[in-house]
């Protein structure tokens, strides 16, 4: 039997926060719209997607290619079609809005209120889910080490699945592991609450 979920809530770190200095833009929009299906949130943009303005945009990045085999998407989108995700159910964001050259660059404060924004997102367009790319993004957001999959902790009604990063960077993890991951998260948003591994 599945125990309950912890849920998260960003109204604990709404008093005090007076002090906080405003996080630059991020270089990389995010790509949100009403009736989305799942939210993609990667670590933080790189310095290929930054120049870019879209997201996963590093040619060698497996994103767009797991999006589509996975079935979340009917052909393969380039990163510059980003903004026909929404048009499919998906969305776009990033843990971290600092580019750097790569997600080992990052400093604990880069992360700072991002917990907070995502449950604004799940708030606000009530997703199934937000699939986090790369255990960094949701580590950097919770200061948690998550394992792959379908986590525990919830934002409200959203479920928070844990993805293997698309990067480069992660090219020691097989491309049909990455898949399979991509594929059970597809389960959970389309096909059933739980998809294949409900939580402990």
């Amino acid at each position: 039997m599945a125990s309950s979920p912890v849920k998260s809530s960003a109204a604990s770190s709404s008093s005090g926060s007076t002090h906080a200095s405003p996080k630059p833009p991020s270089a990389v929009p995010d790509v949100l719209a009403p009736g989305l299906r799942v939210v993609f949130c990667g670590i933080n943009p790189g310095r290929v997607s930054a120049a870019a303005g879209h997201h996963f945009a590093n040619p060698r990045n497996d994103f767009w290619r797991l999006l589509h085999e996975a079935g979340f998407t009917p052909r393969l989108l380039a990163p510059a079609e980003q903004q026909e995700l929404p048009g499919f159910g998906c969305g776009l964001t990033n843990a971290a809005y600092r580019t750097t050259p790569g997600s080992g660059d990052l400093r604990r404060g880069d992360f700072e209120g991002s917990a907070e924004r995502l449950a604004a997102i799940a708030d606000g367009l009530h997703p199934q889910a937000v699939g986090f790319v790369g255990k960094e993004a949701y580590r950097g957001a919770f200061g948690e080490r998550p394992e792959l999959g379908l986590q525990r902790r919830q934002l409200g009604a959203t479920s928070l699945f844990v993805l293997p990063s698309t990067s480069p960077a992660n090219a020691a993890v097989p491309y049909a592991e990455r898949l399979f991951w991509f594929r059970e998260l597809y389960s959970v948003v389309f096909v059933s609450p739980w998809g294949s591994n409900p939580p402990d």
